[in-house]
């Protein structure tokens, strides 16, 4: 109701000034409130608007041109992030591309430090971005220890370190993925929550980062700057919208009650799996949850032991043969409709009746699999 208030209040203001706005001046003084890194804030209208400042100013601040990242990491639709996310593994150029963007692309797979300080080695490396909990909302998950890896060798060889905070921030804590686990990028790129709900997104980081923006320090130093317009960036509802969401966030405590109940639902659905005696395993963090479906037939997975350190990003992302697609359809008929990778994510609005619930309708799902001949 907060956010919908603030919404409707603002657009009985009006939705574009054509100017700079105290409710955006709110808005980043929030940002900044919250996320340890961000000592300046500038908006974009998406995520994808986003990461794609945050390589611009990167290579601007670093006079590189390559661009580090890691296998099925998603960065919005942008040209540098067509390639290594889907398809195109092998680095090669994703279609409607133009020559050179995936040559100055270096990819390493998820958990690869010895990868990652080779390819920082040529000293020609702008920036390393990642998702920090890792690609998909965690299904190939990221280790504390990679990301504490990779922010040693990117400072060491004067490399930008940019999370995509797209999903995590202020999901995973208030403070994002960066204020849980105690790593400072020096950018980070918001979107979705960030903006209340509403088109908007935000990069944040380090102040001499964005030193190319100012018209006053460019001006002063002789320097160009970089160029970065957008009719609706911050606008009046985005702000409103995004400024009442992040407080609400802060004074609620909704972070840590929909990470319990991640923690909840992970344990609900493995007692299921263990009950029906099935080789799959629910796993992930913080109030996310996604099912492996086993699509190797690996004879050692169970609920206890499965580790997803343990398998490759191929078999994290694959599913075994129909089981995606029923298990999802056995679910909307038992009236829980998941994500179709399959799995979940978990709002502050789920409580326990709603988590067991959907427990309940996960083991009634398994039997109709098992009587249909899928498991």
């Amino acid at each position: 109701p907060d956010v919908g208030a603030a919404i409707s209040e603002a657009l009985a203001c009006g939705t574009h000034f054509g100017a700079s706005h105290q409710g955006e001046l709110r808005w980043a003084q929030k940002i900044q409130a919250l996320v340890p890194s961000a000592e300046k804030v500038r908006f974009t209208s998406s995520g994808t608007e986003a990461t794609l400042l945050a390589l611009r100013l990167a290579r601007t601040a670093t006079g590189r041109t390559k661009i580090m990242r890691v296998r099925t990491h998603f960065h919005g639709w942008h040209d540098h992030m067509a390639s290594g996310q889907n398809s195109h593994f092998d680095g090669s150029s994703a279609i409607g591309l133009v020559p050179g963007i995936a040559e100055s692309t270096v990819l390493v797979d998820p958990e690869d430090l010895e990868a990652v300080r080779d390819g920082l080695a040529g000293g020609d490396v702008a920036a390393a971005i990642l998702e920090p909990t890792g690609s998909s909302t965690g299904m190939v998950p990221t280790s504390p220890a990679f990301l504490e890896g990779l922010r040693e060798a990117t400072a060491e060889n004067g490399t930008a370190l940019i999370f995509d905070e797209v999903v995590t921030g202020f999901r995973v804590s208030p403070g994002g993925a960066q204020g849980h686990y105690g790593i400072r990028p020096d950018l980070t790129a918001f979107a979705k929550i960030v903006s209340g709900g509403v088109p908007g997104g935000a990069l944040a980081g380090r102040a001499d980062f964005f030193e190319r923006l100012d018209f006053d320090i460019t001006r002063e130093k002789g320097i160009e700057k970089v160029g970065h317009q957008g009719t609706y960036n911050a606008n009046p509802v985005a702000a409103a919208a995004g400024l009442a969401a992040l407080t609400k966030l802060e004074a609620t405590g909704a972070c840590a009650r929909a990470n319990a109940m991640g923690d909840r639902i992970r344990a609900g659905l493995n007692d299921a799996i263990r009950a029906a005696g099935v080789p799959w395993a629910a796993y992930g963090t913080f109030s996310v949850f996604h099912i492996f479906t086993n699509p190797a037939g690996r004879e050692d997975v169970s609920p206890g032991t499965f580790d997803p350190f343990a398998c490759g990003y191929e078999e994290l992302r694959g599913n075994a043969p129909g089981a995606a697609h029923k298990l999802r359809l056995a679910m909307n008929v038992n009236g829980v409709d998941l994500t179709g990778w399959p799995g979940g994510t978990i709002s502050a609005t789920h409580g326990e009746a709603e988590i067991d619930a959907t427990v309940a309708a996960f083991a009634r799902s398994l039997d109709m699999l098992k009587a249909d001949g899928e498991l």
